[in-house]
């Protein structure tokens, strides 16, 4: 047994989310959104390096050495998924890995609105999924291709780096492309899937502008297109696919984008009261006429207002969802103001905390 096998062992038994293997300190796992040192010698460059290149094959090795980096994926039997980044750094290897959980989420689970499944409905159009890094996008883009895989005869398609969840055989035919050893981009493969007759086409990332203009393309042309990007709300989720393109065709990328829009979904995992859970928070934009509207004027500045107004169709910005959560008593409103585009809304509520403290 690899030596990091029995650190995985024991994150997974303190419900960590990740690992970090880093020279000079112990192994360090973070649990409920912190980081935790484990009780554990200080690890040296040369135990960093033998540790993590142990779980590598001799080609991963080669790559990681050659690029300075690598992102792999890990599975160990009767444990589980692990998605790793190594790294040269100044003072020598490390990595860090994410635990995968052994079985895809439902919606319920993981808090998903049932607005979602009716966007999942569509036939075809663009869901982006955004929030920053860790906030749990590649768990919910699992969790929609499992509701799509469990409920309709669909060709799913998806594209990963690297692949996290396996999706095993339901109502639907499932392929799952790995970037680097299936494919050899993220705009490769989706030129690709075009024409390999699929219903759902999800994209792991949308990282460049030929990226985002095959998977507008597909959208619009009968096609369920599910990718994700690393935005903080959903008005700029628009700026930045817009932006993403030459000013000469931004108008063009407008008009195309407001037809092909179904939904934003907007995450931020928030420490939960007790410090035993991470609690979702979401921002959810859903692509009316109106909104549609919004967006091929130009009119971005406009879209805040109209999520307040969208309720009724399943639409909340992000700090009604935080003031929603505070509200229930699963988050902290000190915790919320963190994350809460207007922090005057929780200020009443973190002096009832303070005064409840005392």
């Amino acid at each position: 047994m690899a030596v990091l096998d029995r650190v995985f062992k024991a994150a997974v038994d303190f419900k960590a989310s990740d690992v970090h293997v880093s020279p000079g300190e112990p192994y360090i796992f973070r649990q409920f959104g912190r980081l935790r040192k484990v009780k554990s010698d200080l690890l040296s460059p040369e135990k960093c390096r033998e540790v993590i290149f142990e779980i590598l094959s001799e080609e991963q090795k080669e790559k990681l050495l050659n690029d300075l980096q690598l992102d792999f994926a890990l599975e160990i039997n009767g444990l589980g998924r692990f998605r790793g980044s190594a790294m040269i750094n100044r003072t020598g290897l490390s990595a860090s890995f994410r635990i995968i959980p052994p079985t895809i989420p439902v919606f319920d689970e993981l808090g998903l609105p049932d607005v979602v499944k009716k966007v999942l409905d569509n036939h075809q159009g663009l869901i982006l999924v955004t929030g920053a890094t860790g906030q749990g996008k590649s768990t919910t883009l699992a969790a929609m291709v499992d509701y799509i895989n469990t409920n309709r005869a669909h060709h799913v398609i998806t594209v990963e780096d690297p692949i996290e969840f396996i999706h095993p055989l339901k109502k639907g035919v499932v392929n799952q492309r790995q970037l680097a050893s299936d494919t050899l981009s993220y705009a490769n493969a989706l030129r690709g899937a075009l024409r390999e007759d699929p219903d759902v086409i999800m994209i792991g990332e949308l990282r460049d502008l030929e990226t985002m203009s095959l998977a507008i393309t597909a959208a619009e042309t009968g096609h369920l297109v599910i990718g994700t990007l690393a935005t903080s709300n959903a008005p700029k989720t628009i700026d930045r696919v817009i932006d993403s393109f030459p000013s000469g065709e931004q108008s063009q990328i407008r008009a195309m984008l407001s037809e092909a829009l179904k939904a934003v979904i907007t995450q931020r995992l928030i420490p939960g009261v007790g410090g035993k859970a991470m609690v979702l928070a979401l921002e959810i934009l859903i692509g009316t006429l109106p909104m549609a509207n919004l967006i091929r004027d130009g009119k971005v500045f406009q879209i805040p207002s109209m999520m307040q107004t969208g309720k009724s169709v399943g639409m909340q910005v992000m700090d009604d969802s935080l003031l929603t959560l505070v509200q229930e008593g699963r988050i902290k409103a000190s915790d919320a103001s963190l994350y809460a585009a207007n922090t005057n809304r929780f200020k009443p509520l973190i002096d009832k905390e303070n005064q409840q403290k005392g």
